[in-house]
């Protein structure tokens, strides 16, 4: 039996209003339910210490916090949650023009999850949870999968597809947050297609992603240079770029020449190397650590090994990943680098099924110092010695 042209016309016009139906009702169902709702942010806040005697040189103050995904849902939660902690170090009188305040690894990166629609906060797992980011957002992260890089595209499309937005508001926050107090910002880490900082503004380019610390000087303005992340760990460097090993910028404020390793850098003699100079004063290092155990779970080495030639093998496998930090990072390396005082501060909380741990730790000549270890959110001080 055949059909005529007129009927087959007819055919193809209903199959087009029927797909134009469908396109629309997709992005009337993408559109919906993204207007995230203010909520009073929860700090978790389990402790707040400070060590040291105020000798007139200025501070560091650790803001350990604890982040969930609804403290990501928009601008207004983000910088309601930061300027929460803030806030606590203000009423300590913490707060002064030499005063460092340094947030973890990680800080920023989960602002991918800003504007999105409200049941993606409400998701299980992480896979859950960046199946329902990719389903409402098709076309953009189709676009986005077709300039990944690195072995793992989907992550990769994902960062990319909201690069600007993470810079936008991860800028905006801590630059108000440190006009608005008067201090130094290492504002953590977020991870951002080859960043650049012009005109004081930070840009996402359209090279590899890289896991970036920018810092934020107390008049409000982004330090044109960026430390970069040189040993991305084995899970992020399957869509993070591994930056070679180059010299890493010096930043100076009113508490002394200050350097900033992110995370595993701490771990390599490579990165120390980069540093050694007679003025440097101090290093932080944001750090992110997570793990279904924690702290005290058996050190399996470095991630991805086999790590310097001056680890003691017989400590894999034998030592706690706790005191595996202690022996191999700013404790075993900072002398070299000429500083006197260095920090480790510890994104904490739960997005969705990954869990984080850690505790602010601080080196001095002296030997080091643990705040609490079983605190969720926490904000510590720490006197710089005269």
């Amino acid at each position: 039996m055949f059909y005529g042209a007129s009927f087959m016309k007819k055919i193809s016009t209903i199959i087009l209003i029927i797909l134009a139906a469908l396109v629309g009702l997709y992005f009337l169902w993408s559109a919906q339910g993204r207007t995230a709702v203010a909520e009073e942010p929860d700090l978790y806040l389990d402790d707040v210490s400070s060590f040291g005697v105020d000798s007139g040189s200025g501070n560091l103050v650790a803001m350990q916090t604890y982040m969930q995904p609804q403290d990501y849902a928009s601008a207004g939660a983000y910088y309601a949650k930061l300027d929460g902690y803030m806030a606590q170090a203000q009423v300590q009188d913490w707060l002064h023009p030499d005063t460092i305040v340094v947030f973890p690894e990680w800080i920023g990166t989960w602002l991918v999850l800003a504007n999105e629609k409200e049941q993606l906060y409400e998701a299980e797992t992480l896979e859950e949870g960046m199946q329902f980011l990719v389903l409402s957002d098709l076309l953009a992260f189709v676009q986005s999968y077709t300039e990944a890089q690195g072995n793992n595209k989907i992550r990769d499309a994902l960062f990319r597809m909201k690069a600007d937005i993470i810079a936008q508001i991860h800028q905006e926050t801590f630059s108000d947050l440190a006009q608005k107090y008067g201090v130094t910002i290492v504002s953590g880490s977020l991870i951002l297609p080859e960043p650049q900082v012009v005109d004081g503004e930070l840009l996402p380019g359209e090279g590899e992603l890289q896991n970036i610390a920018p810092v934020f000087h107390p008049d409000g303005t982004l330090d044109p240079a960026l430390s970069r992340k040189m040993f991305p760990t084995g899970d992020e460097g399957e869509f993070v770029e591994a930056v070679e090993a180059g010299q890493l910028p010096f930043y100076t404020t009113p508490a002394g020449e200050l350097a900033v390793l992110i995370c595993a850098d701490s771990w390599y003699p490579e990165s120390y190397a980069t540093l050694v100079d007679e003025a440097l004063e101090i290093i932080v290092v944001p750090n992110n650590f997570i793990s279904d155990v924690g702290w005290n779970a058996v050190w399996q080495g470095y991630d991805p090994g086999p790590g310097p030639a001056d680890v003691d093998q017989a400590d894999i496998g034998s030592i706690t990943e706790g005191e595996a930090r202690l022996k191999y990072t700013l404790a075993h390396r900072m002398q070299d680098s000429g500083a006197i005082t260095g920090m480790h501060v510890f994104f904490r909380g739960n997005i969705w099924d990954l869990v984080s741990h850690g505790h602010t730790i601080i080196f001095t000549d002296g030997g080091f110092i643990e705040a609490s270890a079983e605190a969720r959110g926490a904000v510590i001080n720490y006197w710089l010695p005269a």
